[in-house]
């Protein structure tokens, strides 16, 4: 089985994502706050860059739900191409998940977006089939991470803890019954706690 890895950026009271997500707060209300230590703000630090590398690494492919490819809701009635411009950073194939099917889409860099509508375990299948050594990235959002972490798929989780509280939004942890992992790296900075955690053995 490929090597799975997820990292997400959560608040302290443990949202991934602001209340009221849209095209204008794709992170919804306050949610960007969340991701300072990776967004340029001045007081970024080295443990914050070390951090950043382990989100940017490359991988093989990655699977994201439609709330994190774009605000389109329904049928695909615009021509959305996903919020990262023309070259997205992924430079793999993205498996997405949705429930309207939608032909891929080819952009700069080496990223196509295939939409897939029979579901997480089939889009995770199609990811573990090209990755090669690179493994599967799980990227969000919090349902997709859910789903991921449901069916016991995850070898590595990483959590950014960052000192904001968001009151609402989207949780990863909710309904978890297990948490099959154990911290093996944290680093901390003004803006976040990064904490690294293994499947456990």
């Amino acid at each position: 089985m490929a090597h799975t890895t997820c990292h997400m950026s959560m608040s302290i009271d443990g949202f991934v994502a602001g209340p009221a997500q849209s095209r204008d707060d794709p992170l919804g209300v306050g949610g960007l706050a969340v991701h300072r230590w990776h967004l340029g703000d001045p007081r970024v630090t080295e443990a914050d860059a070390t951090a950043s590398g382990w989100l940017g690494r490359p991988r093989g492919a990655y699977v994201m739900g439609r709330n994190m490819f774009g605000p389109i809701r329904g049928a695909w009635d615009e021509d959305w191409r996903g919020w990262w411009g023309p070259e997205p950073p992924y430079h793999a194939p993205v498996f997405v998940l949705t429930h309207f099917a939608r032909e891929p889409i080819e952009m700069a860099g080496g990223t196509t977006f295939h939409f897939v509508t029979d579901g997480f375990d089939a889009a995770y299948e199609r990811a573990v089939e090209v990755s090669g050594e690179r493994g599967v990235d799980i990227a969000g959002g919090a349902s997709t991470v859910r789903q991921a972490l449901a069916a016991d798929v995850v070898d590595e989780l990483t959590i950014d803890i960052a000192p904001v509280v968001l009151g609402s939004g989207e949780r990863i942890f909710s309904d978890l019954d297990v948490f099959g992992f154990e911290p093996v790296e944290v680093l901390h900075s003004p803006l976040a706690t990064h904490i690294r955690y293994g499947r456990l053995e």
